[in-house]
């Protein structure tokens, strides 16, 4: 039995049961269906009897299926990973290929018609898993902690870049499935504990500290992996005002979060507050904002309550609780704080929607800096400074065709965060010859030179724009 991880992991990846295998044998028709939780097509698509198809049955779909040659099924049952009667077996887990080329073991998916959740429910990695993934820092570190961990699907990104690795939950259940996921995936030496927020590691600290938390507000905390039973979204403002203390130095932390909307409140106001006072730099994205109704909507659709006898009640009930404290809206998005050691934190909290280059934790770590040095930078460092514009940053004119001069000049990233900014034409000018190898001063003297304008007055106004497109990753300073 202490084999079993093993023997069925050798069997799942020779029958081709990995994302790509999948993905293959359902098509493409069938594989997009199944990501709008639309099991028919992959139904059809797998009803052969096949090996790999039988699998994606049993450990994907979730129908009873024959017991094939091969499998484990005595062991399987012993371990409580599947029922068994009259050769036929039924999974009582999900089991899903990921990314990585390891495998998340959650509880089963819950659809239309299925019984109502357990307290203890155990999600599997979805959306916001890949979203946490691809924005975690990619640089090797000594020490993480994956607080939070449920299925236990960030484990397997941290495993090639952790030496050791914290992962916690408050229920049990997840770290027991977790556990598994980590086995399939043949991941060895996670230091498993359970606990809330951060009394497990009490006296640790990390050099990266990842979470996909309960972030959900709702009235009460209704089940474990998505909601905390914290007032409003006030578990997300104590994970982020916690979370400095155990930070090693020059340590990041990266989390998701949702966050209210509030009538006559500004919600970068409320985010930003609780950085203030963290001691860290901290870069906080809004990536979707949902008006009340869409976001009951979302979540009554998660625990699969539409079409019950208490979808309307329920439904009424968050709404009247929103709108006992006024809330607009909820906010989703990511934040990442940095122990820099430096007197003068920064906090920049910014909106966008636009599509990004992936993974972003590859160049997260630029993203901070750049936000970090321009806002560190004296006004008497500015002039002396080299920059150099970024790579991949593309300039736009737009205006009347055959007109002497545009009426907008945009600079556009192609790489990273894809930003745009609008432009005067002396940044432009600047884009077109800052390349790392002269300071500001004579290239802002020889621009003024060339248009007439006053030198004073053409460097003071041009050192007040480029510090933003600084901080926007547009231009580098060069240390050449």
């Amino acid at each position: 039995m202490n084999d079993l991880p093993d023997r069925l992991r050798e069997l799942l990846l020779d029958a081709g049961y990995t994302i790509d295998g999948v993905r293959e044998r359902l098509g493409e028709v069938a594989a997009t269906a199944l990501s709008r939780e639309e099991t028919v097509p992959a139904l059809r698509a797998t009803r052969d009897g096949d090996l790999l198809g039988t699998l994606i049955r049993l450990w994907w779909l979730g129908v009873p299926v024959d017991a094939p040659a091969g499998l484990p099924v005595a062991d399987l049952a012993a371990a409580g990973l599947v029922t068994a009667e009259a050769g036929r077996i039924a999974s009582t887990v999900h089991l899903q290929p990921w990314e990585t080329g390891g495998y998340v073991v959650s509880d089963r998916k819950v659809r239309p018609g299925d019984p109502a959740l357990r307290k203890d429910h155990v999600v599997g990695a979805g959306g916001a898993s890949a979203n946490l993934a691809q924005l975690a820092s990619r640089r090797p570190v000594e020490r993480a902690l994956d607080l939070g961990t449920g299925c236990g699907v960030q484990v397997l990104h941290l495993a090639d870049r952790a030496r050791e690795i914290v992962a916690t939950d408050v229920n049990p259940r997840a770290l027991e499935l977790a556990r598994l996921s980590w086995a399939l995936s043949g991941i060895k030496g996670v230091d498993a504990r359970q606990g809330s927020l951060f009394d497990p590691v009490a006296d640790d600290r990390f050099d990266l500290i990842v979470s996909n938390p309960p972030f959900v507000i709702s009235p009460g905390g209704r089940f474990t992996y998505r909601e905390s039973g914290f007032e409003a979204d006030g578990f997300c403002r104590d994970l982020v005002r916690l979370a400095p203390r155990f930070l090693a130095p020059a340590g990041t932390c990266q989390l998701l979060a949702n966050w209210l909307h509030v009538d006559g409140e500004d919600w970068r106001d409320r985010v930003g507050g609780w950085l203030t006072g963290t001691g860290c730099d901290g870069w906080v994205v809004q990536r979707d904002v949902q008006d009340p109704a869409e976001y009951v909507e979302l979540w009554l659709r998660d625990a699969a309550e539409q079409g019950t006898s208490r979808y309307r009640e329920l439904y009424d009930d968050w709404l009247g609780w929103f709108a006992s404290m006024n809330v607009t809206g909820v906010g989703f998005g990511w934040i990442t704080m940095h122990d820099s050691g430096s007197l003068d934190p920064v906090v920049r909290v910014e909106e966008f929607g636009q599509r990004v280059e992936l993974p972003v934790g590859g160049y997260v770590d630029g993203v901070l800096d750049s936000i970090a040095r321009a806002h560190r930078l004296a006004d008497a460092e500015l002039p002396g400074a080299r920059l150099a514009l970024a790579d991949g940053v593309l300039e736009e004119r737009i205006g009347p065709p055959g007109a002497e001069d545009p009426a907008r000049i945009i600079l556009r990233q192609t790489r990273g965060l894809r930003r745009t900014a609008q432009v005067g034409t002396v940044e432009a000018a600047l884009a077109g010859v800052c390349d790392g190898e002269y300071p500001l001063d004579p290239l802002l003297a020889a621009i003024a030179e060339l248009t007439g304008e006053n030198p004073d007055d053409l460097r003071a106004k041009a050192l007040e724009a480029l510090r933003p497109l600084i901080a926007e990753g547009f231009f580098n300073i060069s240390t050449g």
